[in-house]
Order: structure tokens, then sequence, then C-alpha cells
């Protein structure tokens, strides 16, 4: 599986799939798509729907 990263457009929070956010509710391993729609960025509390995929 290719692992996705994602970052808030708000302030530039990552998330990476194979990595997760276990602090805040995200096993390792969660796709995106995965990632409830109601779940905000830790840092800023941005929604899900102000994240875009980036390449690394």
């Amino acid at each position: 599986m290719n692992s996705k990263t994602w970052m808030c457009l708000i302030c530039g929070w990552m998330y990476d799939e194979t990595a997760g956010a276990p602090d805040h509710g995200l096993a390792p391993g969660t796709p995106w798509d995965d990632v409830p729609m109601n779940w905000t960025c830790p840092e800023c509390g941005a929604r899900k729907e102000d994240f875009e995929m980036v390449e690394i």
C-alpha cells in the first residue's frame, strides 16, 4: 500500500497515513478515507476538508 501524507492548509500540520496520529485518535495505518468527517486538526482545529494530499 502506498501511504499518503495530508497537510492542513491552515497551519501546515502533516498527517502521515503510515504513522497515524495515535495521540489524536488515529491509529497507525489509518487511511485518510477512514478518518472521521468530524475529526479536526490537532494544531489549529481545521476541518478534514481543509487538508490536501501532498507529495513528500
